[in-house]
């Protein structure tokens, strides 16, 4: 790992002599290839440095141990020692923590699609109450949140909702969100006050470019239609919904919530664009079965991830077996907890894949 970091730290140099040379400037692009490269580089150098200015602190530390007679002054530099050498190991691990493989796609934003599961109404009651889950999240963030597509209830909630969430390092945080969510309450249509159990699924799929999934124009097919639901006044008086299918994988999007026919065609290529790269995503995670997979997982639909316990007040994550006696916030977007904790999980079980290799 140091040989490979020494290494790093030359090819480092050489892009902070490049990014200040004239010459380079003045070529736009290649200036801006060269600070893109900079910029993901510069913490693992600055964490290598700081630490290797903390080994030389160490041995340092034990060469004056060795030749100084004064007790008390001993005493200090062992203390000294001591916070040292524990710093060492966090910033170890830190750095471990950095060099481990980058998910590309962290940086983009989510496409987030929601659907009512096992329970009928009360399941897209419960569709509601994660898409307002995931609106508060991002307005907590600052992220930006863009209805996509929605199929309301007629009790309330959604059948289906998709929408966009904008910002910075969105998937980063969102991705573990994938799977079924579970919710254990009384409906307010049960008069005997029996608990019931209802699923909602979540998928959550990173924003994809044109540049990274072209989309043969001959491939889809467009139709459009009356959009249905409550759409207001004139939403659902003109034929403004689009429905694209994607016709060699079989993909249907549709989009209607948008009063203009084009605005809801942009939507609904955004969302079939997001689905094709996450099948590619797919179609190489295959080809690479032989890297050991994280446990924490971001893809298996099917996968049971979380319940939501009402009359206990309380939310269970299965994967980390995290529970958290605080139902009221999480569903009020106060999801950082369990966010923070399935990220720390995924990097501990990825370390444990290194160390194993």
């Amino acid at each position: 790992m140091f040989e490979n970091l020494n290494e790093l730290e030359k090819k480092f140099d050489i892009l902070s002599e490049k990014i200040n040379d004239s010459q380079v400037i003045s070529n736009n692009s290649e200036w801006r290839a060269l600070m893109k490269e900079h910029s993901h580089f510069s913490p693992i150098i600055e964490k290598y440095r700081e630490y290797k200015d903390l080994l030389l602190e160490i041995s340092e530390n034990k060469e004056m141990l060795n030749i100084e007679k004064d007790e008390d002054f001993r005493q200090m530099i062992k203390e000294d020692l001591k916070m040292a050498v524990e710093k060492e190991e966090r910033l170890l691990h830190e750095l471990k923590i950095l060099l481990l493989p980058v998910d590309e796609n962290d940086h983009k934003n989510v496409i987030v699609e929601i659907r009512g599961g096992a329970g009928g109404d009360e399941a897209a009651i419960f569709a509601g109450n994660l898409f307002r889950m995931y609106h508060r999240y991002a307005e907590r963030k600052r992220f930006k949140t863009e209805i996509m597509n929605t199929n309301e209830s007629d009790v309330g909630g959604f059948k289906e909702v998709v929408f966009m969430i904008q910002g910075k390092g969105a998937y980063s945080r969102l991705k573990y969100e994938s799977g079924v969510h579970r919710v254990q309450r009384v409906p307010a249509t049960e008069s005997s006050g029996r608990i019931h159990t209802s699923t909602v699924t979540v998928a959550v799929l990173p924003e994809a470019e044109d540049v990274e999934v072209e989309i043969n124009q001959n491939d889809i097919r467009v139709d459009v239609f009356r959009s249905g639901g409550n759409g207001g006044q004139s939403v659902n008086t003109t034929d403004s919904a689009v429905r694209i299918t994607h016709m060699p994988s079989g993909i249907v999007v549709s989009c209607q919530d948008e009063k203009s026919q084009l605005k809801n065609k942009e939507k609904a290529m955004k969302v079939l664009r997001a689905k094709l790269f996450e099948l590619e995503q797919e179609k190489r995670q295959k080809e690479m079965s032989d890297q050991r997979k994280s446990q924490v997982g971001t893809g298996d639909r099917s996968q049971k991830i979380r319940t939501y316990n009402f009359p206990q007040g309380r939310v269970t994550d299965h994967r980390i077996n995290l529970t958290l006696h605080r139902l009221d916030s999480v569903l009020d977007g106060d999801l950082d907890e369990i966010m923070d904790t399935l990220i720390t999980t995924d990097q501990t079980e990825k370390l444990g894949a290194l160390s194993e290799v």
